[in-house]
């Protein structure tokens, strides 16, 4: 197993817009979380929209492809799993996030499955406080508030 980074790392399940996988891999880079992505993939990595939205960070990311759920956790058996969805009760600022945790995302536009939310390596579900009758955020707008706020938290090691 490789070395837990300073940050909880980000996960998308079966992403499957371009645009949004590309905007992720540049907070990636910015705040130097890991980004893990979950196949099957709704694009190929190689999309140029992909890379039109990642800019030129793709080089200064890290990022992982897994062929399945049970991969990814494999990857960090002892990491908590926090599986973002509309359907939780806790909110994403009470959360005391620690190195190495995995900050889970479901699919545009349907969100994790059932499968995903009752797994037994799932954590806890976290919401993103929203107005109510609004369907979601964006999927890396979600990632984004989740893994700053997180950064924060840990006084954001690396950053200036």
């Amino acid at each position: 197993m490789e070395d837990v980074t300073s940050l909880p790392r980000i996960a998308f399940f079966e992403p499957r817009i371009p645009q949004n996988t590309g905007s992720a891999i540049r907070l990636s880079a910015v705040t130097g979380a890991e980004l893990h992505l979950v196949e099957p993939l709704g694009f190929d990595l190689s999309e140029p929209r992909l890379r039109r939205a990642g800019l030129d960070y793709h080089d200064l990311a890290s990022v992982t492809v897994h062929p399945d759920l049970d991969a990814l956790l494999a990857h960090d058996p002892q990491a908590r799993v926090f599986a973002f969805t509309a359907h939780a009760t806790t909110p994403y600022t009470e959360v005391r996030y620690r190195p190495g945790d995995v900050l889970l995302f479901g699919p545009e536009p349907t969100g994790l499955p059932t499968a995903v939310l009752e797994h037994e390596r799932t954590t806890a579900l976290i919401k993103i406080p929203m107005v109510p009758g609004r369907r979601s955020l964006n999927l890396t707008s979600s990632a984004s508030i989740a893994i700053y706020e997180a950064w924060r938290q840990l006084g954001f090691p690396g950053g200036e």
